[in-house]
C-alpha cells in the first residue's frame, strides 16, 4: 500500500541565487572605492594576476550556473507532484535523468519500493556531489596561484638584494653609497610587490569563491532534502523478499524502453544513457539478492552447526549411563 503523497512543492532556489548577487554586487563596490590601489598592484604582476583573475571568473560563472541549473529539475518535480495539462511539458531533467529513465511517467504518481528510493537517491547525491568537484577545485586553485605568485616575489627579491650587495662599492664618498643604494633597491622592493599582490588576488579570490561555493551547496543540499521527502511519500510498503522481483521487472521494462527508443532512433544519445542506467540498477539488484541468499546459506549453516553441538553433547552425557546396568548379573555371577 503506497503513502499519500504530500502536495508540497520544491521551494525555488532563488534566495541562494540573490544572495550570491548581493555578494558580488558589494566586491564591485568595495573594488570601486580602492580601484587606484587594486590597479597598482594588479601591474605588479600583470601576467599572473590576470591568469587569476581569469580563473575568478570562471568559478563565478560555474557556481552561479550550478544554482540555475536547479530551475529546470524543480519544474520537471513540480510538475509531476501537481500535474497541469494545459501548461506544456517541462523539458527533460539533467541531474534527476536516472529516476526519469528508470520511472518514467510514473514519477511520483505510483509507489516506489524502498530500494528504487535508495538507488535514486544515491545517484542523485552523487551527481549533485561530482558537480561541486569543478568549484572546490577552482577555488583551491586560487590559493595555489596566489602562493606561486608569493615565492616567485620572494625568489625575485632575495637575488635583486644579491645582486644590490654585489654592486656595492667598497670605498667612496657616503652620500654616494646611499645613492647607489636607493637606486639598486627598486628590483627587490619590485620582488615584493609580485608577492604581496598575487598573493591578495589569490586570497581574495578563494574568499569569493569559497562563498558562492558554500550557496551552491545550500541550494543543491535542500534541493536534495526535499526530493527525498517528496519520493519518500510515494514509498510501497513490500513483504520481506518481495521487493526484488518487483525491482528487477521495473529495471527490464525501463531497459525495453530505452531499447525501444534507439530502435526507433528517437533521442539515442538519452536511449543508451537510459540503457546503461537500467543495466547498472539490474547488476545491482541482482548483487543484493546474492548477498540476500549468502546471508540465509550463513544462518542455515550456524543453525545446523548448534544442532550438530547439541546432538554431540546429548550423546556424551547418555555414554555413561549404559555400562551402569550390568552389575547386577554380574554379582549374579560371582554368587554362582
Amino acid at each position: 500500500m503506497a503513502k499519500p503523497r504530500g502536495s508540497r512543492t520544491l521551494t525555488s532556489p532563488g534566495l541562494f541565487l540573490f544572495r550570491m548577487i548581493v555578494f558580488l554586487v558589494l566586491a564591485g563596490l568595495i573594488l570601486l572605492v580602492i580601484q587606484k590601489q587594486v590597479i597598482v598592484a594588479f601591474w605588479a604582476n600583470a601576467a599572473l594576476n590576470s591568469v587569476i583573475l581569469l580563473v575568478l571568473l570562471l568559478g563565478i560563472v560555474f557556481s552561479l550556473a550550478q544554482v540555475t541549473r536547479l530551475f529546470r529539475e524543480i519544474r520537471w518535480v513540480n510538475s509531476r507532484i501537481h500535474p497541469d495539462e494545459t501548461r506544456p511539458a517541462p523539458p527533460e531533467p539533467l541531474l534527476l535523468a536516472p529516476m526519469a529513465a528508470l520511472l518514467g511517467d510514473r514519477a511520483g504518481r505510483t509507489g516506489i519500493s524502498t530500494l528504487t528510493l535508495r538507488s535514486v537517491l544515491d545517484s542523485i547525491g552523487g551527481r549533485l556531489d561530482e558537480s561541486r568537484e569543478l568549484a572546490r577545485y577552482l577555488t583551491g586553485l586560487l590559493v595555489f596561484l596566489g602562493l606561486l605568485g608569493t615565492f616567485w616575489g620572494l625568489i625575485e627579491t632575495v637575488s635583486s638584494i644579491g645582486g644590490v650587495i654585489e654592486k656595492l662599492p667598497s670605498a667612496g664618498d657616503n652620500n654616494t653609497l646611499f645613492d647607489e643604494l636607493k637606486r639598486s633597491l627598486a628590483a627587490p622592493l619590485g620582488g615584493m610587490g609580485i608577492a604581496f599582490s598575487s598573493s591578495l588576488f589569490g586570497l581574495a579570490g578563494s574568499l569569493t569563491l569559497g562563498f558562492l561555493d558554500l550557496q551552491a551547496g545550500q541550494a543543491q543540499s535542500r534541493f536534495f532534502y526535499e526530493v527525498e521527502e517528496w519520493l519518500s511519500s510515494t514509498v510501497q510498503d513490500q513483504p520481506a523478499g518481495g521487493g526484488a522481483p518487483a525491482e528487477l521487472r521495473q529495471t527490464l521494462d525501463g531497459i525495453s524502453r530505452a531499447v525501444s527508443e534507439a530502435g526507433a532512433g528517437r533521442n539515442a544519445s538519452q536511449a543508451i544513457a537510459s540503457l546503461a542506467e537500467g543495466i547498472q540498477a539490474m547488476v545491482q539488484h541482482m548483487r543484493n539478492e546474492q548477498q540476500m541468499i549468502r546471508t540465509w546459506v550463513e544462518a542455515q549453516a550456524a543453525q545446523q552447526a548448534d544442532l550438530k553441538r547439541l546432538l554431540e553433547k546429548l550423546t556424551r552425557e547418555e555414554r555413561p549411563a549404559s555400562p551402569a546396568r550390568d552389575p547386577a548379573p554380574a554379582g549374579e555371577k560371582r554368587s554362582e
